[in-house]
């Protein structure tokens, strides 16, 4: 009985809390998916186990393009060359994304 009667507390509360913000006029934040530089945002990060130097990522911008590139992490090449997404930030998030994602067990 306990059980249904604090479900339902929390939901209250989480309505009033909910009726509040907007009253307010408050945006719900979203927060950064992963790494950011300027505009652009990398996740998604999954390293080759087969070439571990090599590291996957989903790349946006705050216009909503979006796509998926590779990085070389020992020369710092990027692939494709060319696309949507600003390449001199997508290249400094790919970059800084070698850094912290650690390398797969050889």
């Amino acid at each position: 009985m306990r059980r249904p009667l604090r479900r339902l507390g929390l939901l209250l509360v989480m309505a009033w809390l909910s009726g509040l913000m907007l009253a307010s006029g408050c945006k719900p934040v979203m927060a950064a998916p992963g790494i950011c530089v300027g505009p652009v945002c990398g996740d998604g990060f999954a390293r080759s186990s087969t070439y571990p130097w090599l590291l996957r990522l989903r790349v946006s911008d705050q216009q909503g393009r979006h796509e998926r590139l590779s990085i070389d992490c020992r020369s710092g090449a990027l692939s494709p060359l060319m696309g949507p997404v600003e390449r001199g930030y997508a290249g400094a998030v790919a970059q800084r994304a070698c850094r912290f994602t650690p390398e797969a067990p050889a």
